[in-house]
């Protein structure tokens, strides 16, 4: 199971180098199902994975020309600010159970896991509406909806402990215009800097970490997202935004139809 766990963990990096996206969904589930790992403790691995494997990439797209700056620290810092303040006080105090009905019971976990998935739902609609003849260069940065999308998507990666690619890639290409391959490593300048703030505010709440394990587990998805974000030199962005568009609409569905039915949990 470890063997098939660590292997897994280099599709988390092919996913996140390739497409900015989808490898901090699989996180937790791999934590969980292959290493028998606490899903509440998950989370913070994943961020600590995601955060480390980001750091890679981000490095490998800023060389390629495929990191701008200025917009990462735009989006970032409000992203920051929220992921922090989630992690650190927010979920400590929030209750895990928020109300019962009948046999059914909603918790913290499955309502962020029911907006997680609308807004992928949301977001992979935009994408595959804005491939249809319009130019990413005619886009004006739209500040105030970019900012409102940054706390937004910096709230579900403090809460869920996932990287938030599939939110962040669809608010840069939208919302600042640029072009797929940049929105993918600006994308993971961003994922690196807030999960690793994430998993600062766990530190300093005290959380125990397996930092060993960590190192080999990051190891694997490195190797991933190095090889990722090489083979993005070989797909152009009109067929990489497409393409990121059905897969964040197919992982949306799978997010929704997993939380509605309880095949996996975030506690």
């Amino acid at each position: 199971m470890e063997i098939a766990g660590y292997a897994a963990s280099v599709l988390i990096g092919l996913s996140l180098g390739l497409i900015g996206g989808g490898g901090s969904i699989l996180t937790v589930p791999i934590l969980v199902c292959f290493f028998a790992i606490d899903p509440v403790l998950a989370t913070t691995y994943s961020l600590f994975v995601v955060g480390l494997a980001s750091t890679a990439g981000a490095a490998s797209h800023y060389q390629k020309g495929n990191v701008d700056v200025k917009t990462a620290f735009l989006f970032g810092l409000p992203s920051l600010t929220a992921v922090f303040i989630m992690r650190r006080w927010v979920m400590p105090i929030m209750p895990v159970h928020l109300f019962t009905l009948g046999h059914w019971a909603l918790t913290k976990s499955m309502l962020l896991m029911l907006i997680f998935a609308g807004l992928m739902l949301a977001a992979s609609v935009s994408m595959l509406q804005r491939t249809k003849g319009i130019e990413l260069a005619s886009i004006e940065i739209n500040y105030r909806r970019l900012i409102l999308q940054a706390i937004a998507v910096g709230l579900i990666t403090g809460f869920v402990g996932v990287g938030g690619g599939f939110l962040i890639i669809p608010s840069l290409v939208l919302f600042a215009g640029l072009p797929m391959k940049k929105a993918i490593g600006t994308s993971l300048m961003v994922m690196a800097i807030s999960s690793l703030l994430g998993v600062l505010g766990d530190i300093t709440g005290h959380v125990a970490i397996n930092y060993s394990f960590l190192a080999i587990f990051s190891g694997f998805a490195i190797a991933g997202i190095i090889l990722g974000s090489y083979l993005t030199r070989f797909i152009s962005d009109t067929r990489l935004k497409p393409a990121f568009g059905w897969f964040v609409l197919a992982m949306g569905i799978f997010v929704l139809i997993s939380t509605l039915t309880n095949s996996y949990e975030y506690h």
